[in-house]
């Protein structure tokens, strides 16, 4: 792994311990940061910001439905096995 790999590695792994609530709570700042464009690193860094909140949200939002998939299948019940139904001769 290159310097710039190993970088970008700390820089997601620290980005994983972010928590999504307290994200979310300046998902409209930085939005309207965003939004008011300016040749200033300012404004590069509230793109950065608000690309990592959105990052997270879909992040978790994939790994949720994951999860769900993965429950949802394990609570149908299983195919039963083919071939000959049991009967009982009753007469």
């Amino acid at each position: 792994m290159n310097s710039l790999e190993t970088s970008l590695d700390k820089i997601a792994e620290n980005i994983l311990y972010l928590d999504e609530a307290s994200l979310t709570s300046l998902w409209e700042k930085y939005k309207a940061k965003m939004e008011q464009f300016s040749y200033s690193p300012e404004w590069e860094k509230a793109v950065i910001i608000f690309s990592i909140i959105n990052s997270i949200r879909v992040k978790n939002a994939i790994f949720n439905e994951q999860l769900l998939n993965k429950a949802s299948k394990k609570a149908t019940p299983s195919e039963k096995k083919q071939g000959k139904p049991y009967l009982k001769l009753v007469k």
